[in-house]
C-alpha cells in the first residue's frame, strides 16, 4: 500500500505544493489506483501534476462523505479526465443536498448526475474494492462518547432534517503491519471507525490511521478518544484537516503522532 497526500490544510516547508482546507489522497493498493476525496478546487490536479501522478490512471474514486471540501474537486476532474471509466464508491446520502444556514455545503452533483458520469457504486454496507481494501459504508456506533453532531441540514426522502452525516465513511487497507485506516472527517467518530474496521477485517492490529477526526477542544470526547487510541493503536497516528493544534498536542503525549502536509508519502 502506498499513499500520497494530494491535498490537506497544511503544506511542508520547502515542498512547493498548494494547500487548501480540504482532503484528497492518492492510494495504490493491489491493482487499484484510488483517489480518496477530491478536495474543493482544481488544486488536487495541480499538485498531482507536480508530483508526477497521472490522474488518467485512477481506477476508483472514493468519497468519505458529501461535504464540498471533499467532493467539489469532481467539477474540475470532470474536465481533466474521463470519469466514465472510473468506479466511484460512496454512501448514497453523500449526494443529498446539504446546507448550513443559506450556504450550500454539499456535493456539486446529485446521485442521478453522478450515475451518468461514473460507474457509480452506492454502498451503505462494506464494499470490497480489492483483495486488501474495503470501503466501510455506514459506520455503526460503538462508543457513547462519540455522539453524532449535526452539521447543518440535509434532505432525506424529500424532507429537510438535521444532518448527522450518516454518509460519513472510511477506507481500511490490509497491510503486512496490520490494518491501515483512511478517513475524511470522521463525523461517525474516529474510534467507531477504528472499531468497525477491526471487526470487518477480523484484525486487532492497527498499523496506522490517517485523516481528519473532527476534534478541536480538549474535552471529555478528546480524552476518551486518546485513551481508546492509546489502547488500540500499534502504529502511527496521522491527524490532519479537521484536528486542531491543541488536540494534536494532547494526542502526542500518549500516541505516536506524525505531522501531515501535502506531499506526505506513506508506504506499508
Amino acid at each position: 500500500m502506498k499513499i500520497k497526500v494530494l491535498l490537506d490544510n497544511n503544506t511542508y516547508i520547502d515542498q512547493y505544493y498548494f494547500g487548501e482546507p480540504a482532503v484528497s489522497y492518492y492510494i495504490e493498493i493491489d491493482d487499484r489506483k484510488i483517489l480518496f476525496d477530491t478536495g474543493y478546487s482544481d488544486i488536487l490536479i495541480k499538485n498531482a501534476n507536480a508530483m508526477g501522478i497521472d490522474l488518467n490512471s485512477v481506477t476508483d474514486i472514493v468519497l468519505s462523505h458529501g461535504h464540498n471540501d471533499h467532493t467539489n474537486g469532481l467539477v474540475h476532474l470532470k474536465e481533466e479526465i474521463d470519469l466514465s471509466k472510473i468506479r466511484l464508491i460512496a454512501h448514497p446520502l453523500c449526494f443529498q443536498p446539504k446546507s448550513e444556514g443559506t450556504e450550500n455545503i454539499g456535493s456539486p452533483y446529485s446521485e442521478q448526475e453522478i450515475s451518468k458520469m461514473c460507474n457509480y457504486v452506492p454502498a451503505t454496507k462494506p464494499y470490497r474494492i480489492s483483495d486488501n481494501c474495503v470501503f466501510l459504508g455506514e459506520v455503526p456506533a460503538f462508543n457513547d462518547f462519540e455522539k453524532r453532531r449535526k452539521i447543518g441540514t440535509t434532505v432525506i426522502d424529500g424532507k429537510t432534517a438535521d444532518d448527522l452525516v450518516f454518509d460519513d465513511s472510511a477506507l481500511v487497507c490490509n497491510t503486512k503491519e496490520g490494518i491501515f485506516i483512511i478517513t475524511g472527517c470522521s463525523h461517525s467518530g474516529i474510534c467507531n471507525i477504528v472499531e468497525y474496521s477491526k471487526q470487518r477485517c477480523n484484525c486487532g492490529r492497527v498499523a496506522g490511521v490517517l485523516g481528519g477526526f473532527h476534534l478541536f477542544d480538549c474535552d471529555c470526547r478528546l480524552s476518551n478518544t486518546i485513551q481508546y487510541l492509546k489502547n488500540t493503536l500499534s502504529g502511527t497516528l496521522y491527524p490532519c484537516h479537521c484536528v486542531s493544534l491543541q488536540a494534536k498536542a494532547e494526542m502526542m503525549k500518549y500516541v505516536d503522532v506524525k505531522e501531515v502536509g501535502v506531499g506526505l508519502s506513506i508506504e506499508l
